[in-house]
């Protein structure tokens, strides 16, 4: 779907705030997402490009599953049989995101955001980027890039990734950076998958989608993208890049990052700018829930009734898992914490409940911690061992940290000595027969 549509199905239900007032793309529209935030927004009259951008698009599981025509619960199913499931998508030679191709470069003509005071520049954050290596294929990947030039940004590329092992065999990689995108494209960027899995095949899998080669370099795209910047990354060219701010709203660091020369841009006739906060809940969303199927998978293999996984807003939607499973072993609880660290390698702090757990309200899990948990059985605390980069308190350099995980379940039944571990529940009237 073309993100324009997806806009404009918003604002015929009722659920998009349209600025028509002049702002600029210089901190102002982000101060508004932020105070709007969780709402949808389109931004008409930019005073520094003429362009529109929409924003907050994204920013909770119901939004994502509306877009899908699905209940939250049927995400994590939705996703994984996407990832199992996969299938090219339809080659086009007539694609709406090269109605036009600009005869110069000029990036200070795009509404590119500056989100933040502390920020290093103009940042692209809803970048989704497509690449390609000898070996392994086409490659998507979410990576922020911040201008430098009419015609230059510097890319953050994060060690361990595809993209970083394509860049340091090969020095250069032509890559295509689409911005607007609908979520089967955004979602698929975010999975965890095997090296040589196309990711843009995930997104057919979740809503057939077109590509179309690109005008200057040898890659498929998103068809349906409002933007594309086309260029290549040099590994050995290198820039400062940063301040930034992290999934996990602090600060990032400067560091010498690699330089993304842009070699065409191409786009909508009618193009919509996406931004995205960084930080906020939708940059949350769409970087740790493609990662709850990979943790349901590892659960499920283990010979657990597992029945759902949130990676929790509080943990910055990475560092922290909630899992519900239906207990049928002692140990259960136990396995499903070890299940859940080795499918998502970052996550620090990890939670399991029972079935009659939300794992999405935050009393009822502190309730469970407090009734169902004795730390001397149900703590395990793991080695040193790598983490994530994005946590603050991890070691330097290292990414080291320590990782614990908390088995909240009951206790099971003919174990509990007579205890009970459920809630007692208050009598249901019908309000109406007592209250005008």
């Amino acid at each position: 779907m073309i993100l324009e549509e997806y806009v404009r199905i918003l604002h015929e239900k009722g659920e998009l705030i349209t600025v028509k007032k002049e702002i600029s793309k210089k901190f102002e529209i982000a101060g508004v997402l932020k105070s709007l935030e969780p709402k949808p927004v389109l931004f008409e009259n930019l005073k520094d490009s003429e362009y529109r951008v929409a924003g907050n698009l994204f920013c909770t599981k119901s939004q994502v599953a509306d877009y899908f025509g699905i209940t939250p619960e049927k995400i994590i199913p939705t996703m994984t049989k996407a990832i199992e499931n996969r299938s090219p998508p339809k080659e086009v030679t007539d694609a709406p995101c090269q109605e036009v191709v600009e005869d110069t470069v000029d990036l200070d003509k795009l509404p590119i955001l500056f989100h933040n005071e502390v920020d290093g520049g103009p940042y692209i954050s809803s970048g989704v980027v497509v690449a390609s290596d000898p070996e392994y294929g086409q490659n998507l990947d979410f990576h922020r890039a911040m201008q430098l030039e009419k015609d230059k940004m510097v890319a953050r590329v994060v060690r361990g990734r595809d993209f970083a092992g394509f860049l340091e065999r090969n020095g250069e990689v032509d890559v295509a950076f689409c911005i607007g995108n609908t979520p089967e494209v955004l979602i698929a960027a975010a999975t965890s998958v095997e090296t040589g899995i196309n990711e843009l095949e995930i997104a057919n899998a979740l809503k057939p989608i077109n590509v179309v080669k690109a005008k200057t370099v040898d890659l498929l795209i998103p068809a349906d993208a409002e933007f594309v910047l086309e260029g290549r990354i040099f590994y050995e060219e290198r820039h400062a890049e940063g301040p930034f701010i992290d999934l996990t709203e602090t600060v990032d660091v400067i560091r010498e990052e690699p330089v993304f020369e842009v070699k065409k841009i191409t786009h909508r006739k009618n193009a919509i700018w996406q931004g995205l906060l960084p930080g906020r809940s939708e940059h949350k969303i769409l970087m740790g829930m493609p990662r709850e199927p990979t943790i349901f998978r590892k659960i499920k293999e283990r010979g657990i009734d597992v029945l759902d996984v949130n990676i929790t807003p509080g943990g910055s939607s990475w560092l922290h898992v909630a899992v519900k499973v239906r207990k049928q072993n002692d140990d259960d609880g136990l396995k499903s914490i070890e299940a859940a660290f080795a499918g998502h390698t970052s996550a620090k702090h990890v939670w399991v409940y029972d079935e009659d757990i939300d794992i999405y309200n935050e009393e009822e899990r502190e309730w469970a911690l407090a009734t169902r948990f004795q730390a001397d059985v149900d703590l395990l605390i793991k080695d040193k061992e790598p983490g994530s980069s994005l946590d603050p308190s991890a070691e330097p350099g290292t990414k080291m940290t320590t990782k614990v995980g908390f088995d909240c379940t009951k206790i099971l039944d003919g174990d509990s000595k007579g205890k009970s571990f459920d809630k007692a529940e208050f009598p249901k009237v019908d309000l109406s027969k007592f209250l005008e």
